[in-house]
């Protein structure tokens, strides 16, 4: 049975919807849950650090499992690591533990997610293919981004009031509860079609191929080499930003215990990123090319860094933070779309994951070294600091362009199929 464009778009949303919202339960807290267990700032970004060198560690090994096995293992894999590691979470909170417990505990979290990363969008992407969409991909991670800024918005609420309401450690039950059930649906909905797992080598000559692939597809090819060299400046700021908004909020608020402020002020971003995720495909048609997008998110983005690092005043930085995720929500469609259509559908996952772990490199160095400028000098100097970082990425995203691939001009301007519905192949009974 062939299934239908609309049905694995179905399926893939869903599971977007199911993991975003079991993650956004912590996103508006998770900085003051750890401040709360009696780390200082350094120590709370060097755990976040250790949970993007868990990523990096574990991209490869993971990604030998959604080549070698299957995208629908590397998932269930996903939701049993990260569930387990959450209840650790927890557990360490109660018991104020000493950060070295704090760092295994990351590195595990870190884990969970690399089993995620690139196999989801790799089995969306291949299914489609196998289904004959013709649609452009602009819009389905546009629409993904719709979904999980939704699905943000209700746990970003939910997790900041149920903090106050109970205490900081709740939400993270909450959120090892939702990834059991999307265990459950994705046991029951997911199989893997227009993708045959190559099971023919063992483990360690699996890993060696999935890496020697990644530098094949992923470095030796110009275009798509130095986009992924950009990841680790954008995704490093980006990753600390998000978490030191949440304190630095509350502070230019003037209650450091208003956690359903923080809550909010992550909803209030989950809108701006569904609001860039509807308009990302309409966007993207005002470029020939899509670098041109994204090279002029990054630089906005940078500006915004600027300046909710210089404001003094409250309603100001939330302005600006609504700039920041409709931004940053315009310029990821484009990027997805750009990276997947340079890839081989056989080496989708592993180069996706390859482009997660170069993002994961910049977060392990970058957070300690602008939660130790927090220190110092206070959240705003951090910001600004990490928009004069994430500029170093502009010039990779300038020499990609250059190479001049087709991709880059693919979406563009009057190309067919932007509902992505009309040309999609029919479901065979």
């Amino acid at each position: 049975m062939i299934p239908s464009a609309r049905r694995v778009q179905g399926v893939y949303l869903t599971l977007l919807l199911g993991n975003t919202l079991a993650a956004s339960f912590i996103w508006g807290i998770n900085t003051l849950f750890l401040l709360d267990a009696g780390l200082t700032n350094f120590e709370a970004f060097a755990a976040n650090a250790f949970f993007t060198a868990g990523m990096v560690l574990f991209e490869i090994p993971t990604g030998v499992v959604a080549d070698t096995i299957g995208r629908r293992a590397s998932y269930l894999l996903g939701t049993i690591t990260l569930s387990s590691s959450t209840v650790l979470y927890w557990l360490l909170w109660l018991w104020h533990a000493p950060f070295f417990w704090w760092a295994v505990a990351s590195m595990l979290l870190g884990l969970g997610f690399t089993f995620f990363s690139g196999a989801t969008d790799a089995w969306m992407v291949d299914a489609l293919t196998f289904t004959g969409y013709k649609g452009s991909l602009e819009s389905v991670f546009g629409r993904a981004l719709v979904v999980t800024g939704a699905a943000m918005f209700a746990g970003s609420v939910l997790g900041g009031v149920i903090a106050q309401v109970t205490n900081l450690g709740v939400p993270f039950l909450l959120r090892a509860g939702v990834l059991v059930l999307m265990f459950v649906f994705a046991f029951v909905a997911m199989r893997d079609v227009g993708f045959t797992p190559d099971r023919s080598m063992g483990p360690w000559r699996a890993t060696r191929n999935v890496l020697s692939q990644s530098i094949e597809h992923g470095m030796r090819k110009r275009s798509v080499r130095y986009v992924i060299l950009s990841a680790p400046f954008a995704s490093g700021v980006g990753i600390y930003a998000f978490y030191a908004l949440q304190p630095y909020l509350l502070e230019l608020y003037g209650d450091p215990k208003a956690y359903s402020v923080a809550g909010l002020a992550a909803a209030i971003l989950s809108l701006a990123q569904a609001a860039g995720g509807i308009f990302a495909p309409r966007l993207r048609r005002l470029f020939a090319k899509r670098t041109t997008a994204i090279i002029g998110a990054s630089l906005a983005s940078i500006v915004i860094l600027v300046a909710m690092g210089l404001t003094a005043f409250f309603w100001f930085a939330v302005v600006l933070l609504v700039i920041w995720g409709f931004v940053f929500a315009v310029a990821g469609p484009v990027r997805q779309a750009y990276l997947n259509d340079m890839i081989p559908s056989q080496q989708r996952a592993t180069v996706l994951s390859f482009d997660s772990l170069f993002g994961s490199l910049g977060g392990v160095v970058i957070q300690p070294a602008l939660g130790r400028a927090a220190d110092l000098w206070g959240y705003g100097t951090s910001l600004v600091i990490g928009g004069a970082i994430e500029l170093i990425g502009i010039p990779f995203l300038l020499a990609s362009r250059r190479q001049g691939d087709p991709s880059d001009s693919a979406g563009a301007r009057g190309d067919a199929g932007e509902t992505g519905e009309a040309e999609a192949a029919p479901t065979t009974p």
